[in-house]
């Protein structure tokens, strides 16, 4: 049975925004500054990954218009290219999609938050918490669970714009080290850190069997969430790459709390705290909300065991069990920086099927899919994702090679299926 359609294009607007205001914004810039040595090269970084989710989201809404379905890449992989590249996409989805930045994230939550916590409690253990908080609040009611979203994300918006606004009038001018040239490799692999942070610019494809009238709220919803959200990034890192010396901020992970602690002492520094707090909490909340949606599909085509559909009345709830035990596994066994490439490198792959399935779906129809800005919109898209890929083989070979594993993985995973069949 379809899922009712009770989501709008606020809500859906609401999810895209808190799928991509996470951990990344957060956390990235301090080893931007590691590897590109430059305020200005950073923002430039931020720009550049914001352009190239903005091209992705046009082509997505292509495909939404087309596929409003619930399901992301999968179903638009099943309907354009293959059955087995769409079942790839699933298992991405579930491992790389949702599951790794869900762990990502809550990591980041843990770290955010341990001067707030007795020294008993660890940042594992603080993040395991808001997984399986939000994985019970979605799992109890789908509206409920939107409501409290989009009032979340509407404070976090206003928290930014405040604190936005008071640090560009106590911005000082800081003394810069000397410029260190760097190499076009080390600037796409900085995009690839930077994709991460944009990587839910697509949200809304995943809940769109939810969405009214979604051959319009979809398309909308990505495009005007992603403008939104990059300009949100842009002020943002001015305001943490600017607030304090170059060499101060390189390599931190809490690069937010640095930057305020710096501008306005430790008042600022817990007000960007609970902000960041908030933030990286939507973040998780819309994840869950987005990425069972997927394993429920893919068990309605029977590529997961049933015990994973979309039940009569509600949510997928055994799918949210999924992947909240997954990101758990992951959250206690990664890393934070290796994820950044892994995710990034993994996700970036997928996005760009899903792209060159619409190119392809485009050649074959003629005018009958009406693709904003074609052919340049989803080309620059696919090459820029493709060029960004093949540096991070050359860079970081071994995220990189963990990532081709689980495609291949992935394959291995369906050959198995349809033996099964």
């Amino acid at each position: 049975m379809p899922p009712k359609r009770q989501l709008g294009l606020v809500s859906a607007v609401a999810l895209v925004v808190a799928s991509m205001i996470g951990s990344g914004v957060f956390t990235t810039s301090g080893f931007l500054l590691n590897d590109l040595h430059t305020p200005a090269r950073v923002l430039a970084v931020w720009l550049g990954g914001g352009l190239i989710a903005l091209l992705g989201a046009l082509s997505y809404g292509a495909l939404a218009r087309q596929f409003p379905e619930s399901g992301g890449e999968y179903v638009f992989l099943i309907r354009t290219v293959h059955p087995a590249a769409g079942y790839i996409a699933g298992w991405v989805s579930l491992l790389v999609g949702f599951s790794a930045p869900l762990a990502a994230v809550a990591l980041a939550f843990g770290e955010y938050t341990k001067p707030w916590l007795p020294a008993s409690i660890s940042p594992k253990l603080s993040g395991s918490c808001v997984v399986a908080a939000f994985a019970t609040l979605h799992a109890l009611n789908v509206q409920r669970g939107a409501w409290v979203q989009n009032g979340a994300v509407l404070i976090k918006l206003l928290l930014i714009v405040v604190l936005v606004a008071w640090a560009s009038t106590h911005l000082r001018p800081v003394s810069s080290p000397p410029v260190a040239d760097i190499s076009i490799g080390n600037f796409a692999v900085a995009l690839i850190w930077v994709s991460f942070s944009y990587s839910g610019w697509n949200a809304a494809a995943y809940v769109a069997s939810e969405v009214r009238t979604p051959e319009h709220n979809l398309a909308r919803a990505m495009a005007l969430g992603t403008i939104v959200v990059t300009l949100i990034y842009l002020a943002l890192n001015a305001v943490f790459v600017f607030a304090a010396p170059v060499e101060q901020l390189a390599g931190k992970l809490e690069i937010g709390r640095a930057a305020a602690l710096a501008l306005g002492g430790q008042a600022l520094a817990d007000f960007v705290t609970a902000l960041i707090t908030l933030a990286l909490a939507t973040c998780v909340s819309s994840m869950m909300m987005a990425g069972p949606r997927i394993y429920a599909r893919m068990a309605d085509d029977q590529c997961l065991p049933r015990w994973f559909c979309f039940p009569a009345n509600g949510p997928p709830r055994h799918a949210i069990l999924l992947q909240a035990a997954v990101a758990l596994v992951m959250l206690w066994t990664a890393t934070f920086q290796n994820l950044l490439t892994y995710i990034g490198f993994t996700l970036g792959l997928c996005t760009a099927g899903a792209v060159g399935g619409l190119i392809r779906l485009r050649l074959q129809t003629g005018q009958q899919v009406k693709v904003p800005g074609w052919p340049w919109v989803p080309v620059i898209f696919v090459v820029s994702v493709l060029l960004m890929s093949a540096f991070a083989v050359a860079h970081k070979p071994a995220e990189s090679a963990v990532g081709i594993a689980t495609l291949f993985l992935g394959w291995l995973a369906w050959q198995l299926q349809r033996a099964k069949q």
